[in-house]
């Protein structure tokens, strides 16, 4: 099974999903915006995308400027930013067991399946 981060407003998160549907795999749509997560879910998957914290912000977002963050701002600061303004964190994410990628492109989530 893979899970996805899925804001269903973002036209590349709708893109990717349907990509994995078409897979026949079995997919837990998570919509991160409306669904609570933990410190520990959102430590979960930077874990598996193996980048650097930064990379999972969305820095254009106007929260994120307005929150005085900065791209040199320290990862606990923009961790504790995202689960405050889930809004910044880039989307949308693929999850299966031990990894993640982020759908940016949309076709990314089929790296899951090599």
């Amino acid at each position: 099974m893979k899970t996805i981060w899925h804001n269903p407003r973002c036209s590349k998160s709708r893109t990717a999903l349907n990509l994995l549907k078409d897979t026949s795999v079995d997919v837990h749509v998570f919509h991160y915006l409306n669904e609570s997560f933990t410190y520990e879910d959102l430590m979960s998957v930077i874990e598996k995308l193996s980048i650097p914290v930064i990379e999972l912000v969305r820095t254009n977002e106007k929260i994120f400027r307005a929150s005085g963050l900065s791209r040199t701002s320290k990862d606990e600061l923009l961790i504790e930013a995202m689960l405050q303004n889930p809004i910044l964190i880039e989307r949308p994410i693929i999850i299966s067991g031990d990894k993640a990628v982020i759908g940016r492109p949309p076709e990314r989530a089929m790296e899951l399946f090599k």
